[in-house]
């Protein structure tokens, strides 16, 4: 099933390469889904203060990316993959509010974002990947973010188990390819990320790619468990 487009945002953004030192594009707005969705298309992503109520819109220089087809597994990760389970968008809200815990470091996902991208996911935009405990069945790690044509940007991660977030991003990527996307976001790059091979590229890049990955025709995500 194809998203359903939103009605347009009330809202124009300043062009990303207007950003500030910190990759600040602006501040304000709403987090209406014809707004967010402006935003990933050119290149910008909200972000709150300080888990506050006031929106920041973002276009880090250099930003940070995974390329689809260099992902780098480790031998330790892959027995860990032996140990889960993957589903896709079987639990976007549980997901969410995990990786929205006020306890994690860097909390920043507020019940204004959480209900953004509910309705982002209720639209077919936001998508959550769950890693599940073989045995058990319960979710102990996942992610989500946005899909767009032949983007995928991913928003949080979080894992109460070894490798479980891991995991996850290596279902995503499976996913991406399987749905013909070419580029996925991951904002800002964090040593965390860079051991799994993201890297980063100038703003300039992000955009060159991301123009790219918008011309490809959008391929829906599809609802799955792993094997």
């Amino acid at each position: 099933m194809l998203p359903i487009e939103p009605p347009l945002s009330q809202w124009q953004f300043p062009a990303p390469d207007t950003a500030d030192e910190n990759g600040l594009v602006g501040v304000g707005a709403d987090l209406e889904p014809g707004t967010v969705l402006s935003a990933y298309r050119a290149g910008i992503f909200p972000m709150p203060f300080d888990n506050g109520p006031t929106v920041g819109w973002w276009s880090p220089e250099p930003r940070g990316i995974i390329p689809i087809d260099a992902l780098r597994v480790s031998r330790s990760l892959r027995q860990s993959i032996d140990r889960y389970d993957i589903t896709i968008d079987t639990a976007f809200d549980h997901v969410v509010r995990a990786c929205a815990d006020p306890d994690r470091d860097g909390a920043w996902i507020t019940s204004a974002v959480h209900s953004a991208y509910s309705e982002l996911h209720r639209l077919g935009w936001a998508h959550s990947i769950e890693t599940r405990d073989r045995v058990t069945g319960e979710i102990v790690g996942g992610l989500y973010g946005i899909h767009i044509d032949g983007l995928f940007a991913g928003e949080s991660m979080f894992h109460h188990s070894r490798d479980a977030s891991k995991v996850a991003l290596v279902g995503l990527v499976e996913h991406l390819r399987s749905r013909g996307v070419v580029l996925l976001d991951i904002q800002w790059l964090t040593p965390h990320l860079a051991s799994l091979g993201a890297v980063e590229v100038p703003r300039a890049e992000y955009l060159s790619l991301l123009a790219d990955a918008l011309a490809i025709p959008v391929r829906p995500f599809v609802s799955e468990v792993s094997p």
